[in-house]
């Protein structure tokens, strides 16, 4: 169903662009109004008329100048904001799955594309949850979502008022925290990885900060070629996911 007259976009809301991200909440029931550029693919348009939701055909320039972009792929929406979880949330998805729980924790991850991308890794390997900092992270936002390829509405995202701390009171509910650590003297095959873990990841740079390494039960390295220095989060967090999941498969 298309709405020929074209109004002005108004951004009361959150406003989201990019393709999966748009088409993921049209599925979620999330979306109050759809904008598609001019002469977007025909498949997109049977997709939204399949969806039967109602979107509106601007050109693609104001789409460009809106969205102070020109890559949202002809499509934006105006969605309710997300919101971060209760911090019981990851816990909830371990056992409704009947898993071990496995979280995900950043230190320090302030690029919203890394942080879009380590959700979307977070989602396909397993974790139940990702978990910020209030002061060192991200915003949710747009980018992270369209980063996420529209995962970030799948997975519980949380954010506590101290990462160090929160540590603390993962290892008290029997949680075993292992830190990514360059310098670390365990490689990836000297560790557990069938109790209940979080991984906690840090910044490309700076890795993580001294007081949450200092609280990590286990740190441990990623084999490298000597001419790498370092990896992206979202690579490390890939890898390490995956490591955890061939562990828990072995049985």
């Amino acid at each position: 169903m298309v709405q020929l007259t074209p109004s002005p976009i108004r951004l009361k809301l959150m406003v989201i662009y990019g393709r999966n991200p748009v088409l993921e909440a049209i599925k979620e029931g999330r979306v109050s109004r759809v904008w598609v550029a001019r002469g977007v693919e025909p498949w997109l348009l049977k997709e939204l008329d399949k969806l039967d939701v109602d979107y509106e055909q601007v050109p693609r320039i104001e789409l460009d100048q809106r969205l102070r972009t020109t890559h949202h792929q002809g499509i934006a929406a105006e969605v309710a904001d997300l919101k971060f979880s209760d911090p019981e949330a990851p816990f909830e998805l371990a056992k409704k799955r009947g898993e071990t729980p496995l979280l995900v924790l950043l230190d320090g991850i302030t690029d919203p594309r890394n942080y879009g991308a380590i959700i979307r890794s977070a989602l396909a390997l397993g974790a139940h949850g990702v978990v910020t900092e209030e002061r060192r992270s991200a915003p949710l936002s747009a980018l992270v979502l369209k980063a996420s390829a529209g995962t970030a509405g799948k997975l519980p995202l949380v954010q506590v008022k101290n990462l160090a701390r929160y540590l603390e009171e993962l290892k008290q509910r029997g949680v075993w925290v292992y830190g990514a650590a360059g310098k670390a003297a365990k490689g990836l095959e000297s560790l557990d990885y069938k109790r209940p873990l979080a991984i906690a990841i840090g910044s490309e740079g700076e890795g993580l900060r001294r007081l949450v390494a200092e609280r990590c039960d286990e740190l441990l390295h990623i084999p490298m070629h000597p001419e790498a220095e370092s990896l992206n989060a979202s690579v490390a967090l890939g890898i390490l996911l995956y490591r955890v999941g061939l562990g828990r498969a072995q049985g």
